[in-house]
């Protein structure tokens, strides 16, 4: 597993083998990347359930300007950390050791809005519908914000409220929707 693009591009990520987590593959994680490219630098980033990193480390690789990971998994914290030390971007991400709804009340309560919002849940959970719910409800999402699904079996819709489906790929039985916040 690899950082394929920007200021860290190449360079390996620990984690592909914590049990329980399915790192993202290279290949969509490239796509999906190409698909919100201009939205990343400066923005404001969560990945909420981190796994390894993967997707939060990409955005900082991009300029994201702040990315908080956020995953209830010991072991995951533990990767994460290593990699931002590695990395030495300690200074554009926070690591939270916080279930999904744990950390979602702690940024309503803090006021902390995203520019993009990463949502890779355990695919047999189905907890996206969920957590746009929350995130519309308790406007975690700037304007003009992103919340980017990796999935396979849920069914999502087209649209949530002021959520709206901008992109929507399919990689093998995996798939990928974004939705802006036009509010």
């Amino acid at each position: 597993m690899r950082v394929i693009s920007g200021s860290l591009r190449s360079r390996a990520i620990k984690g592909d083998n914590i049990k329980g987590t399915r790192p993202t593959m290279d290949k969509i994680k490239e796509s999906l990347f190409a698909m919100i490219q201009d939205d990343v630098r400066d923005s404001i980033c969560l990945d909420l359930f981190a796994g390894s990193g993967s997707l939060g480390i990409e955005a900082i690789s991009n300029e994201a300007k702040l990315v908080y990971f956020v995953d209830k998994n010991k072991e995951c914290i533990e990767v994460v950390d290593d990699n931002i030390r590695t990395f030495e971007i300690g200074k554009q991400a926070k690591v939270l050791f916080y279930d999904y709804r744990k950390a979602l009340t702690y940024f309503k309560n803090n006021n902390i809005q995203f520019d993009l919002i990463f949502l890779d849940p355990p695919y047999s959970e189905n907890l996206i519908e969920e957590i746009i719910s929350f995130i519309n409800k308790n406007n975690l999402l700037v304007s003009k914000g992103k919340v980017i699904c990796e999935y396979t079996t849920e069914q999502l819709k087209d649209s949530y409220d002021n959520l709206t489906t901008i992109k929507d790929r399919s990689y093998g039985d995996k798939k990928i929707k974004i939705y802006v916040n036009n509010k």
